[in-house]
């Protein structure tokens, strides 16, 4: 009964018994702050995949076996611990992973290791064969990296790394201008060992600030506090990623706060005109404009996601498109900016009034469209074909 019982509890979702892993060689160079064979424990470990010092250790379970002079995609070590009887090899014929049954492991090990050919009977995929390029998490169709890494390919891992921790659809500040400071400061916080929630507390901090100068007026100073907040929210992101160490607990506390915090930052902009010398007509409509659109278009998001089984926003290219621009904090913050550096903070506040009115129709119009087109198809993302 206990046997079982234990059996039942590493099964997969096909009924598997769930394996161990064995790591083989290391590469010469550390990546993020971490070395190669550190990197796979940690991937492995969030597939809920115990690391083992060798396969006599699997005590008649599956194991997946990897290099550790390689660097493996996420989505690989995934795929690969759902792939029974099944050797990954690199583009160039190497190869560098197979998930085999315990009989099998030391043999199988020992071919690895050496760079040898490997017994018969295992299905050989590639990386394209074995994980698909489409990403729903990210939002974005980019095939799976599968790298050995050395001396000389360290830079170019690094900068591939980096790119596959970013989203595929998001507004064009995060997308365009943060990608390579965002890169410098990430690698600098995993040299130190500074953590994605750290970095997380401290854009917290940064969104307290904001509030409070934006709440007395101080404008200028208020939108270096919240761009240098907007910044840290893109490094925590990738920092967790490229390092391996996201949480339910860290994504639910960057979420939340991303969630919580832009109309609290647009009313203490409204509140603060006063004291800067400005005035608004209307100013309890230019915030419940601004509050109750915000409101509405994300529950518009929840109401596509739950009506057609996609986010909004990968659906079609315009969709994804209109994501860059759409009535969100960064796109805001870009009008404020720029109408306060004409000295203008109050047109600014007006402006993002009218422009989360009108996201919200074209959200509305987005959703109206998607009714009528699932009466033809289902709806799919542009992304995904």
């Amino acid at each position: 009964m206990a046997r079982a019982a234990e059996a039942g509890k590493n099964a997969n979702g096909e009924g598997r018994t769930k394996p161990v892993a064995v790591l083989t060689g290391e590469a010469p160079v550390h990546l993020w702050g971490m070395t190669s064979r550190e990197r796979l424990r940690r991937s492995l470990a969030l597939v809920g995949v115990e690391t083992v010092d060798g396969a006599n250790e699997a005590r008649g379970r599956p194991v997946v076996l990897l290099r550790g002079d390689w660097i493996f995609d996420q989505r690989l070590v995934a795929a690969l611990v759902d792939s029974p009887q099944t050797l990954l090899v690199a583009d160039d014929g190497s190869a560098v992973a197979a998930h085999v049954d315990a009989a099998a492991a030391g043999n199988v090990a020992d071919a690895l290791a050496e760079e040898r050919a490997m017994p018969e009977g295992l299905t050989r995929k590639t990386p394209a064969t074995l994980a698909g390029a489409y990403e729903n998490k990210l939002r974005k169709r980019e095939p799976a990296f599968l790298m050995r890494l050395t001396p000389e390919s360290a830079d170019a891992i690094r900068a591939r790394t980096f790119r596959g921790s970013y989203k595929g659809v998001t507004d064009f500040v995060t997308k365009h201008v943060w990608p390579r400071p965002a890169q410098l400061v990430t690698g600098w916080c995993a040299r130190f060992g500074i953590s994605p929630n750290q970095v997380t507390w401290a854009s917290l901090v940064l969104v307290l600030l904001a509030f409070a100068l934006f709440w007395t007026g101080h404008y200028a100073v208020g939108l270096v506090a919240a761009w240098i907040m907007t910044f840290l929210d893109t490094v925590d992101g990738k920092l967790a990623r490229v390092t391996l160490t996201y949480s339910k607990a860290g994504d639910v506390l960057d979420h939340g706060i991303d969630l919580v915090h832009p109309p609290f930052w647009w009313w203490a902009w409204i509140v603060g005109l006063p004291a800067a010398g400005f005035s608004l007509a209307a100013p309890g409509w230019t915030l419940a404009v601004i509050v109750i659109g915000y409101v509405a278009q994300r529950l518009e998001e929840g109401a596509f996601l739950a009506l057609f089984g996609i986010e909004m926003h990968i659906w079609r290219r315009f969709d994804s498109w209109f994501r860059g621009i759409t009535a969100r904090r960064n796109p805001n913050l870009v009008i404020l900016t720029v109408l306060s550096l004409f000295g203008r903070p109050d047109i600014g506040i007006v402006l993002v009034a009218i422009w989360t009115a009108l996201c919200f129709l074209v959200h509305l119009a987005q959703i109206l469209q998607a009714s009528v087109a699932r009466r033809r198809e289902p709806i799919r993302s542009w992304l995904a074909a």
